[in-house]
């Protein structure tokens, strides 16, 4: 089983792009997405929850992973598979705010 994929986002986001694309590639084929540019309430709740104001935010199961070189950081110690796999174990590194 996959873990969720949930990323916040807007329309012209370079960063967002790349993230998505990175995720495709380690095979994520459904990414929730939010588009806080249309959606202001929601841009609200992800800085709530994330402590950052930046797009993307992403998260993977209830784990917040930040930005895409966040993303990227936690590929490139071994812990980005896992919780993609929907393993809990095995994740660490930096750990996201929640609200």
């Amino acid at each position: 089983m996959s873990a969720a994929v949930l990323m916040y986002t807007t329309a012209v986001c370079p960063y967002c792009i790349r993230a998505e694309s990175f995720l495709r590639s380690k095979g994520v084929s459904e990414i929730e997405k939010i588009r806080v540019d249309l959606d202001p309430p929601r841009r609200l709740e992800m800085m709530e929850k994330t402590g950052r104001r930046t797009v993307p935010q992403i998260y993977v199961g209830d784990r917040h992973i930040g930005g895409y070189e966040d993303l990227v950081a936690l590929d490139r110690a071994g812990n980005l598979a896992p919780l993609l796999n929907g393993s809990a174990g095995g994740a660490s590194g930096r750990e996201g705010s929640v609200g």
